[in-house]
């Protein structure tokens, strides 16, 4: 079946050396794969450049505290923030439970409650389930509209001042749909209640500016904004970070340390025990860089047109289901009437094409949606037609070996 191209291709595909001719990688929503120039970085701060930071009165250790201090002003521009207000993370599971932690068990009380929705992913779930129970509040979900996306109406129905948190997924990782961040928040204000926005699949797709959200916490991975693994972001407001006790207690994190008595350094550094991943700040660095070299209006429009094209070959083989809205950012999930994702996996891996099957750790979304798991392809910088005429000429193979 040909794929006609809708889209200019952005023709980088060459910058990513682990993606060899005839390969059709389509699980960027799990990992993007890295490019040259973010290798590059990962590589230089480990073979010519590396010391450790903030601590040794040496210029090499003091020319790497620069280059990781500018790596936090770096991911501040991106995101249209303060870089005070920049804690690096191992990742967006761990800046979530870090607000968990350190701020939810902090404030809230018996009785509180708050607001998740149906298509969250598990890591913004079950923080706040830890929480909950431990300070006896309660969780409300927020469902879904009959295109999958987070219903703001009904969220705007139910909240009420008994909230004190809402935490959303600015894009869905399985089915792509995009939420109204600025709506979001504007309702959970309305009660006073802060947000949280997990940022995990919008940073490598659409623009971000939390200032323009106004939302209270964003974060989001390095390894799926084309950077390394083991490096993520908080973002918090400086006044709630600056109310927040430490989330882990060692070295860098203090103002000054005695067996009677220990104070703590300011946010960011009150966060950020221990030697941190130094070089890996150095890579989102450079990820960032790249990413903005091709243009965020350029990567949506690319995707935009890539997911179009799927959902229109896909709507054409009769045993396929779709799920998701028509306008998904970067992300298409379906399924094969009596196939399991996983033989659909299997069977396009021999095609050479590479999908994410499973429940996406997102199992209760799984239940709305009435199935078990689902098929999952995403889109990245380096994905074009071709790509997709592998992927629809394989599930039409795994149609035919299953009729």
């Amino acid at each position: 079946m040909s794929v006609l191209t809708d889209t200019r291709p952005l023709d980088v595909v060459a910058d990513f050396p682990a993606i060899p001719e005839g390969w059709a990688y389509l699980d960027t929503a799990a990992t993007s794969q890295k490019p040259q120039a973010v290798i590059d970085a990962i590589r230089h701060g480990y073979d010519t450049s590396y010391a450790t930071v903030h601590r040794g009165v040496y210029q090499r250790s003091a020319d790497m505290t620069l280059a990781y201090e500018a790596a936090r002003r770096r991911v501040a521009s991106f995101i249209g923030a303060q870089e005070g207000e920049i804690v690096f993370v191992r990742g967006a599971t761990e800046a979530i439970n870090l607000v968990a932690s350190n701020w939810a068990r902090e404030q809230l009380k018996p009785g509180d409650r708050m607001l998740l929705s149906m298509l969250e992913h598990h890591s913004n779930i079950v923080p706040w389930q830890m929480a909950a129970e431990a300070v006896g509040a309660a969780i409300d979900v927020i469902p879904l509209t009959h295109d999958h996306r987070i219903d703001l109406d009904a969220m705007s129905a139910m909240i009420r001042p008994e909230h004190k948190l809402v935490a959303l997924a600015h894009v869905s990782n399985v089915l792509g749909s995009v939420l109204d961040a600025k709506r979001a928040t504007e309702i959970a204000h309305s009660v006073d209640a802060k947000i949280l926005i997990d940022g995990c699949q919008a940073v490598p797709r659409i623009a971000v500016d939390v200032a323009e959200i106004g939302c209270d916490f964003y974060v989001f991975s390095g390894h799926k904004l084309y950077g390394p693994t083991g490096i993520g972001v908080l973002w918090g407001r400086a006044d709630l970070l600056d109310a927040m006790p430490p989330y882990q207690g060692g070295g860098s994190m203090i103002d000054r340390v005695s067996f009677e008595r220990t104070t703590y350094a300011p946010p960011p550094t009150r966060f950020e025990a221990g030697t941190p991943h130094i070089v890996g700040a150095l890579g989102l660095h450079a990820a960032i860089d790249y990413v903005e070299s091709i243009g965020l209006d350029a990567i949506h429009a690319h995707e935009t047109a890539l997911v179009r094209q799927t959902r229109n070959a896909l709507r054409g083989i009769n045993s396929v289901m779709l799920f998701g809205p028509e306008d998904a950012a970067g992300i298409v999930s379906f399924s094969i009437e009596g196939v399991h994702p996983h033989d659909i996996g299997t069977i396009l891996d021999e095609s050479r094409v590479a999908i994410r099957a499973g429940h996406h750790c997102a199992q209760p979304l799984m239940e709305t949606l009435g199935v078990a798991a689902t098929a999952r392809a995403s889109f990245g910088v380096y994905n074009g037609a071709a790509d997709i005429e592998a992927l629809v000429k394989g599930i039409e193979r795994v149609a035919r070996i299953f009729g």
